[in-house]
């Protein structure tokens, strides 16, 4: 039986100094790619890179395009090329109507929608040119169904599923291909744990363990989406296994959003 076999493929990973990013990098790299740790903290990206077999570490704000352009030089300078593409670097800020701030509304775009069209654009004359690769966003169930006062970030995912549609349109017909995975709520994860639940306890005025029960409840699996879950299908993604697959967003949420 044929296994999906990505050695030697070169792997670019935003966001990938901790957590879900961290993850997908050491996956890329158990896989057997070489892979490009990239962050806004270097030095937790440089921490990372160290346990891989083949990784270098970059600095990176997504924000800023001039350094987009700069880490795909990195890379290409680097390995010659670029398979697979993770754009996987947001954030969140939550809050109603009253509370949510214009600046923090724009921060979030910035990070979540604009940081990927920029990354998008400082790899895609390679990929396109090599008429290979694999353009992988990490989403959210919120890019597919509004978030309770949590509109910056679901307009930002909202826009994601848009430009990945978009750029799969643009792209298919050179053999890249563009993709998003939309996980559910990942529970246990240090975002979650040190950051989200504190803000939705705040703004909807319940207990830290409420919240976590409100969201269980939802998932008609009644768990947690965990980083393996994620980590599996971006594999499935970013190999030939789904070479027939572009401008999809693929939902990882134990059947809260189908």
């Amino acid at each position: 039986m044929s296994v999906i076999d990505l050695k030697g493929k070169v792997a670019v990973v935003t966001g990938a100094s901790q957590g879900l990013g961290e993850a997908l990098a050491k996956r890329l790299d158990a896989e057997g790619c070489s892979v490009a740790v990239c962050d806004f903290n270097i030095e937790g990206a440089k921490v990372i890179a160290a346990g891989l077999k083949d990784a270098i570490a970059i600095p990176v704000d997504v924000t800023n395009y001039e350094q987009c352009e700069q880490m795909a030089k990195t890379v290409l300078d680097k390995w010659g090329k670029v398979d697979i593409l993770v754009s996987n670097a947001g954030i969140v800020k939550s809050g109603d109507i009253y509370n949510l701030t214009p600046q923090a509304f724009a921060q979030v775009t910035a990070v979540n929608l604009n940081g990927y069209f920029n990354v998008v654009k400082a790899f895609a004359p390679a990929m396109l040119a090599a008429k290979k690769g694999s353009i992988i966003q990490i989403n959210s169930k919120s890019g597919r169904k509004g978030s309770f006062k949590n509109g910056a970030y679901a307009a930002s995912k909202f826009g994601g599923v848009g430009l990945t549609q978009s750029l799969a349109l643009e792209f298919a017909e050179q053999g890249v291909r563009v993709n998003c995975i939309c996980p559910g709520n990942m529970l246990n994860s240090p975002l979650w744990v040190n950051s989200l639940f504190k803000q939705y306890a705040a703004n909807q005025g319940i207990t830290e363990e409420e919240v976590r029960a409100k969201y269980i409840n939802q998932v008609p699996m009644k768990r947690s989406c965990e980083y393996k879950d994620i980590e599996d299908v971006m594999v499935f993604l970013a190999s030939d296994y789904s070479s027939y697959m572009t401008g999809q967003a693929i939902n990882v949420t134990g059947g809260q959003q189908m």
